[in-house]
């Protein structure tokens, strides 16, 4: 059996979705499939059950997954550190994150150490109405943030997480009885705007300025940090986008997030400057893109 073809396999045995793992190995559906055709014609015996809508492993297929696993992640963890020998990867790598972001990125980061044992990660919070200056003050080497990321003299990274958006609003306001809000909705009540610093594409990208029909969007007071929105939101002095995480890991008396039904899935990149590109942060980005993005809400790191 091929490397490649073991890979195949373990990924799809995680995923049980063959376009899943087609995307995230960054190959045809129809190569994922013939691959484990294949394997199951040498084996004698099916791997994995499959339904119009459901994909399973079979006995046999849970077996060989346990007993491939091992041997393939001591192949990629020494792999890996050969290449960061060559590389002279080592070192700690400073990671901007906001928020609970850095617990989302653990899986990374854990592969990360396991691969380069010489390197560690130590996360440092940033806020987004300052959002690029940590990158431009060297003081941090790579960000996770959502795209897009247009900036000069930056290199944009990875994919590494995916989410869905909610909208907060005051838990008295009128739109709080609604399931789900539309990005429609934002044209009828005021929209915190973020405190001046991060350029307007940025924001644009999370709070946009005008509905899909072209209304614009009334703009309330500005924050400059997550606390802040949170606390304007609460005293009804206006609604406000996040990503769907926040859900997760932030309540607050008060406020409702309404799940927004046609928000386009945000996507968080890595970032670096490009001018200080090195060994550490592109053994980072190596490890982030094997990895693949991850849907937040698909499966918990802890």
């Amino acid at each position: 059996m091929e490397l490649r073809d073991i890979e195949i396999f373990l990924t799809l045995a995680e995923e049980l979705h063959f376009g899943r793992t087609a995307e995230r190995l960054h190959v045809s559906s129809a190569r994922v499939s013939q691959s484990i055709k294949r394997q199951e014609r040498r084996i004698g015996a099916a791997l994995f059950d499959r339904t119009s809508r459901t994909v399973t492993l079979t006995p046999i297929g849970c077996r060989l997954r346990d007993d491939l696993r091992q041997g393939y992640d001591l192949i990629q963890a020494g792999l890996a550190r050969a290449t960061a020998a060559g590389l002279g990867a080592s070192g700690t790598l400073r990671l901007g994150v906001m928020g609970a972001l850095g617990n989302e990125l653990r899986p990374v980061i854990d592969a990360f150490r396991a691969r380069h044992p010489d390197c560690d990660v130590q996360l440092q919070e940033f806020h987004f109405a300052d959002a690029f200056t940590p990158l431009r003050e060297n003081a941090v080497d790579v960000q996770l943030m959502w795209s897009p990321v247009r900036e000069p003299g930056m290199t944009v990274g990875p994919v590494t997480l995916t989410e869905g958006r909610v909208l907060a609003i005051a838990a008295d306001h009128p739109m709080a009885v609604k399931e789900a809000a539309s990005m429609e909705d934002f044209g009828d009540h005021p929209t915190l705007a973020p405190a001046a610093g991060p350029p307007d594409y940025w924001i644009e990208a999370m709070a946009p300025g005008h509905t899909p029909s072209g209304r614009p969007v009334p703009r309330g007071p500005a924050a400059r940090t997550f606390h802040e929105v949170l606390g304007l939101v609460a005293a009804g002095q206006g609604m406000c986008p996040l990503n769907a995480h926040v859900a997760r890991y932030y309540t607050h008396p008060g406020i409702v997030l309404l799940p927004i039904r046609d928000a386009p899935p945000t996507e968080w990149v890595l970032v670096w400057r490009t001018g200080a590109e090195s060994p550490l942060i592109r053994a980072f980005a190596r490890t982030a893109r094997q990895i693949g993005p991850r849907p937040i809400n698909d499966r918990s790191p802890d």
